[in-house]
């Protein structure tokens, strides 16, 4: 009950409607930021492509750049449950093994299937941010969140065995940093028309040469 001594009321049709509402406006920003870019896209043509306002845009993200940071959000999760990456099934499964190889295998999977939704749409966050300052803070915590995923791969590989001679914890977490690199996914899945399988071999490969003994 609140301070009023009104019981306050849930609707779950209302709530229902609100995300199917939110889920289509990501899907058409989505498709506006890779068709057009970021400074391309407005919030008055997400609306239009979503067949809603323009106020509701505005009222759900209040921002182009918050907008843009929840399409990637969903394209790298693969859905909109509030839920953090290093919480969901593919990262108890990574932990449940022995293997360090096999650990890297299975980040290496879910890294492929995040990249292949999302690294276009997180270059194109980290491509605005040289030129608008709105995006500034969108970019910053999309590097932050390589930073985190790159440490954790890198603090399980360490429970499990030691590194190779020469490198130390902080550099192994670079070089994880570099090879998750969204441009580097781009180059190669676009430009080389790599599969999803290839890049997945090819980070864990990396990797296992790179970091193990």
């Amino acid at each position: 009950m609140n301070a009023g001594g009104v019981r306050g009321y849930r609707s779950p049709r209302r709530e229902a409607q609100a995300r199917e509402t939110r889920t289509r406006i990501i899907a058409a920003a989505k498709t506006r930021f890779l068709a057009h870019g970021y400074a391309g896209t407005t919030m008055r043509a997400v609306a239009a492509d979503a067949d809603v306002s323009l106020p509701t845009v505005e009222l759900a993200f209040r921002t182009k750049a918050r907008l843009l940071k929840a399409v990637i959000d969903v394209a790298i999760a693969g859905d909109d449950e509030h839920q953090a990456m290093l919480d969901r099934q593919w990262a108890a499964q990574a932990e449940s093994t022995a293997d360090p190889a096999e650990f890297i295998a299975t980040f290496a999977r879910q890294l492929a299937v995040s990249a292949g939704r999302a690294a276009g749409l997180v270059a194109t966050a980290l491509e605005a941010a040289r030129a608008d300052q709105d995006i500034t803070d969108v970019a910053a915590q999309l590097r932050s969140q390589r930073q985190i995923m790159a440490t954790w791969l890198v603090e399980g590989v360490l429970q499990r065995r030691t590194l190779r001679a020469g490198i130390g914890r902080g550099e192994a977490i670079d070089i994880v940093w570099t090879l998750m690199d969204p441009v580097i996914f781009g180059r190669l899945a676009e430009d080389r028309h790599w599969s999803q399988d290839q890049f997945q071999r090819f980070f864990t490969d990396a990797v296992i040469r790179l970091l193990l003994p």
